[in-house]
């Protein structure tokens, strides 16, 4: 079908959970049906609880209903030939042979699993990450699309070409050997990365930030670190580095839900114990001699931790920044080098190395030169947040940047 899930983000998890299992119990050849299932039971759950409001209990009730449709679909395909009645003429009852299990440890067994069958190497790490996204965070093709800054089409084909060469290659839906387990790894912590991004900074909802798809990251990197064939450094380093980000969650927008800059933030409502929590994971990372993206990025959220505004703090960022352009460079990190160089050695210095990246389609570029400018040139800086203005794509975004300029004038 590939349509769209029609689901509300407080239920992605059922989302997830019910795609996972019904995908191990058909096998991945079903995929996409385990997916119109899922997304089937969503739809029934819209009509029938807005009418009726929600049940007493509605994981349970989306749980039964997936469980239905799912024997509804087995007796109206081949599968029922293929798969039930083999069981059924083996000694099982029908009713056992069309169990889908949805125990708790089922049912992290199967998103375990299903995350290293859809990043596998047969297909490209891009449509490894996007069919991931898909398939077991339940985000919609434009949330892909933002997350890949492409467009839907492109990101429609690209999903498509991957499940046809995943029916090709006919993998399994199982945990990865030893051998392969570090090259597995890393597709499923970039997936798990962009889907903390997503919540921390959203671009397809609106929203300035949305915890339950930060905590649904969180929740994901913890059973790899529960499994002892996935407690690396590198995930360590990645729970770390969101543990650091998520600390500073209530701090980082306003009573309206508009956007509080850094620098504005109130240290008082960063959280004491997630702080902690990601520098016991930092200090576990810290086994082996491999740094990776995770661990430099861990490093720069733990040192935003840090309340004063010390050179140690900053010169430290900058380092840190520095090591991670060498690894993997990107816009967003060469611009916040750029504004910790300014915290750092001033905002001459930063300004200079800022226009040098020449980042004209950037709003974040435009924005940080309004900031830098200020109290330097004040019709450069106005100039700048204008631009800045112009190129914005979220409301969020939009009214710091208002608020900026009305500030300046």
């Amino acid at each position: 079908m590939n349509t769209e899930p029609p689901i509300p983000h407080l239920f992605r998890t059922e989302y997830r959970k019910i795609v996972s299992v019904l995908c191990r119990h058909f096998g991945f050849r079903e995929i996409e049906v385990a997916e119109d299932i899922a997304s089937d039971t969503f739809l029934v759950a819209t009509q029938a609880w807005g009418i009726e409001g929600p049940p007493p209990n509605p994981a349970g009730w989306l749980y039964n209903t997936a469980k239905n449709k799912a024997k509804n679909y087995l007796h109206r395909h081949s599968i029922y030939e293929e798969r039930v009645l083999p069981e059924v003429r083996a000694g099982l009852g029908e009713e056992q042979a069309f169990e889908i299990d949805l125990t708790p440890e089922n049912i992290t067994d199967s998103q375990l699993q299903m995350l290293f069958a859809v990043c596998h190497p047969a297909i490209s790490e891009e449509s490894q990450v996007g069919l991931a996204l898909r398939v077991l965070c339940g985000f919609g093709i434009q949330e892909i699309a933002d997350a890949f800054l492409t467009t839907k089409e492109v990101i429609n084909k690209r999903l498509t070409r991957a499940r046809e060469r995943l029916r090709e290659v006919d993998i399994r839906i199982e945990m990865p050997a030893p051998a392969e387990m570090d090259a597995r790894l890393g597709p499923v912590l970039t997936t798990l990365y962009l889907l903390f991004n997503e919540g921390y900074y959203s671009m397809s909802q609106d929203h300035t930030l949305r915890k339950d798809v930060c905590l649904e990251a969180i929740r994901l990197c913890t059973m790899l670190i529960e499994n002892n064939a996935t407690n690396k450094p590198q995930v360590n380093a990645l729970m770390a580095m969101m543990c650091f980000h998520a600390s500073r969650f209530d701090a980082r927008t306003d009573a309206s839900g508009a956007l509080v800059l850094y620098e504005e933030q109130d240290p008082s409502l960063w959280n004491a114990d997630l702080i902690r929590n990601g520098y016991i994971f930092l200090q576990s990372a810290a086994r082996g001699e491999q740094v990776s993206r995770y661990h430099l990025e861990a490093g720069i959220a733990y040192w935003h931790t840090q309340k004063e505004d010390t050179s140690e703090k900053w010169s430290s960022i900058v380092y840190y920044y520095d090591q991670l352009l060498k690894l993997s460079y990107s816009p967003v990190a060469a611009l916040n080098r750029a504004f910790a160089l300014s915290k750092w050695k001033g905002k001459a210095e930063a300004i200079r190395e800022t226009e040098a990246l020449a980042l004209e389609g950037n709003h974040f570029y435009f924005a940080l030169l309004g900031e830098l400018y200020d109290g330097i040139d004040r019709q450069k800086a106005l100039e700048n947040l204008d631009n800045a203005l112009r190129l914005a794509r979220t409301a969020a975004d939009q009214q710091a940047i208002r608020k900026r300029i009305l500030a300046l004038s």
